[in-house]
């Protein structure tokens, strides 16, 4: 368990990523990589950026970049505030519904998320296990 958003918290991500046999199962053909821009709202005073390269049902890579003047491309970008991300992680908010609202703003290609809820959804539930805290 972990303390979102932390270098720690990625890697717990990552490791029950690479686990879990039902995600492997339905992001078996996924192969792009998400970067998280959470922005500074709540209890979070500066921005971070959050790295998952996902492969065929794995993880193959995470960063926690707390400098934000590194540059980390991405296939997907999402950006949202702090509360945003925390209530996703809560389960107060549908992470499909924060997308269709644009609580999250997605650069890439939207088409391809909605296309794949069981894999979105399953990422969320992947990141909801390991996380006891926020900062």
């Amino acid at each position: 368990m972990a303390t979102f958003p932390s270098e720690e918290w990625t890697t717990a991500v990552m490791e029950n990523l690479n686990s879990d046999e039902d995600y492997a199962r339905i992001a078996r053909n996924w192969e792009d990589d998400l970067k998280y821009i959470v922005e500074p709202s709540g209890s979070l005073p500066a921005q971070v950026i959050l790295y998952f390269d996902l492969w065929h049902g794995k993880c193959r890579k995470t960063l926690y970049l707390a400098d934000t003047n590194i540059e980390q491309s991405a296939s997907f970008v999402l950006k949202a505030s702090y509360d945003i991300f925390k209530r996703i992680l809560e389960g107060e908010l549908n992470p499909m519904q924060a997308l269709l609202t644009r609580k999250v703003l997605v650069e890439g290609n939207l088409g391809l998320l909605i296309r794949s809820v069981p894999i979105v959804l399953n990422f969320v539930r992947c990141c909801r296990e390991v996380t006891n805290q926020f900062i």
